[in-house]
Parts: structure tokens; sequence; C-alpha cells
């Protein structure tokens, strides 16, 4: 779907919202299934700079245990590794019985970034093209569940997504010099996604493209299409009910005053709230450290 005609498409966010919180519900479900059954599943998010795969992990994320799934992105290879065998950092975060795995990036950085940025040798490349079929099965032979997501977005949607994170100093963290020279190297990045697709999309681990121009849509895409893709069924867990809160054996809490306290700030934010105009907006806080005065918590 074109860019401007996703744009035009653009999931209204009441239905977005009542869909999402619907399918989340259905990924605890999945977790508490593969928790159960020992099942082994492992989710690879790839694509574009700025197609919207850390946003789509972390609502597939937002409601997981993270003692049965969690997120693996891992930083560039240290000196050791790259003496590795390529997969071997990889194999490490492969999970155990019971266990959900999402890699914010993965093994084909070596047939992307590390292939067009000259990071590795065309050797190293071509022999990554040969091994990562034989990887990859020999994990689903294993009984290994493997997703694999592709997040395509459009050059002008990247470029525009790029351009809000440079103003936005709360995600210019997301933005480094190489995903800048991504839009110069636009048409290098499309090859090596073609010939990657040509060597990795296999039947045991298919490629799945995810349109990402409207991310409410694609992350309502790819949810969708994981559980249609896992046979999980409703494994809900045992139910749970309070014991009741046995009598005092003469216990006495610590004086409070032998204790050291988080200070109130919000007490700074809501001082002047009975003095001010309904709608006034509340001042901004002191530049001065907050009192140091010691305040009973809530229990």
């Amino acid at each position: 779907m074109a860019g401007d005609q996703m744009r035009d498409q653009r999931v209204p966010r009441k239905i977005y919202e009542a869909e999402l919180r619907r399918l989340q519900a259905e990924l605890v479900l999945l977790q508490e299934w593969v928790r159960q059954e020992g099942t082994r599943l492992v989710v690879v998010f790839e694509g574009r700079d700025a197609a919207g795969k850390g946003s789509a992990i972390k609502r597939v994320a937002e409601f997981l245990n993270p003692r049965v799934a969690r997120i693996v992105a891992l930083p560039a290879p240290s000196d050791r590794e790259r003496t590795q065998w390529y997969f071997q950092r990889y194999v490490e975060h492969l999970p155990a019985a019971g266990e959900i795995v999402l890699f914010d990036r993965s093994w084909y950085n070596r047939a992307g970034v590390e292939w067009v940025m000259g990071f590795c040798t065309k050797q190293e490349h071509q022999r990554f093209l040969r091994q990562c079929p034989i990887f990859e099965r020999l994990l689903v032979e294993d009984g290994v569940l493997l997703r694999k997501y592709w997040f395509s977005v459009s050059d002008a949607e990247q470029e525009l997504r790029f351009k809000s994170r440079l103003s936005d100093p709360m995600r210019q963290w997301k933005l480094s010099p190489m995903d800048l020279e991504s839009i110069t190297r636009w048409e290098d990045y499309s090859r090596a996604k073609d010939e990657m697709f040509v060597h990795t999309d296999i039947p045991e681990a298919p490629w799945h493209v995810v349109e990402a121009d409207d991310k409410r849509r694609a992350r309502l895409n790819m949810i969708a299409h994981l559980l249609s893709s896992v046979p999980y069924v409703d494994a809900r867990r045992p139910p749970l009910s309070l014991p009741r809160r046995p009598a005092s054996k003469g216990y006495e809490r610590t004086p409070r005053e032998m204790q050291t306290y988080v200070p109130d700030h919000v007490a700074t934010l809501t001082a002047d709230d009975a003095t001010q105009p309904q709608g006034t907006p509340p001042k901004p806080p002191s530049s001065k450290h907050p009192s140091q005065k010691r305040h009973a918590p809530t229990r």
C-alpha cells in the first residue's frame, strides 16, 4: 500500500486501542500456554530504520512476564565476539523451555547493516547467506517456534520519522549518524534485503512482511498474525484467593525518623493548586533541590 494511501487510512485511535487491548490479552494467554507446555518461541523483528520495530516490540511485551518473555537487543560485537562463529553470540540468548525471546534485530545484521556499511567482507556475507537457512532449520527441527517479521516503510515515511526524532529531545537517542546514512543508501539496503530474502525466506521459517507506514495498523497486523501462527490454547492459571491476614503478634514498626524517605516532589507541584483559578496550569517546580524533610510513606 502506498505511503499516502496508508496515512489516509490510518486506524482510528478508538478502534486501535480496543483491538490492541484484546490482542494483548491473547498474548497473555499465549504466554501462559508457552510456560505450561514448555514451548520455545523466538520472534525476530527486522526492517528499515524507523520502521516501527521497537514500538511493536513494546506493545507485544507490555503485559507479559519478563521472566517468561524477554527482549534481546544486542550491541555491536566485542573484539572477542568478532572471532567467534557468527551465530554464536545469538545462540546463548535462545529460549529454554517455557520462554519467549523477542529479537530487536538479530543475526540478520550481517545481511543488512554490516554488508551495506562495509563491516563484513564479501566472503563473510556469502557464508552467512549459506549458513543462515541451515541454522534456522536446525532451530525448527529441534522444536523452536521461529517467527520472522520484516517491517517495511516507504522512503518518504522514513524521512518524516527521522525529522520528527531530530526535533524531539526525548527521542533523539534513537538516531545515529549511521541511521541517517540509510537515507543516502536506500537502494543499497533494498538490494541487500532482496538478496537476503532470496536465501532465507524458507518454508521452515518464512519471512512475513509488515506494511508499517501506519504504525497502528502495523502493530495490530503483526500481533494478530503472530497469534494466528501459534497453536496455543486457553491455558489459564489456576484461580487464586487472598488468605486472611493473621492477627498481630506484637510487632512494632521501626521509628520513622530512623529511615530516609524519598522527598515529596509531588507536593511542590500541587501546593498552590488550591489558590489558582480553575484551569490554570501548575507552576513549574523550583530549580532548588526539594526539601530533605522526611515524610511518612503510604503504607
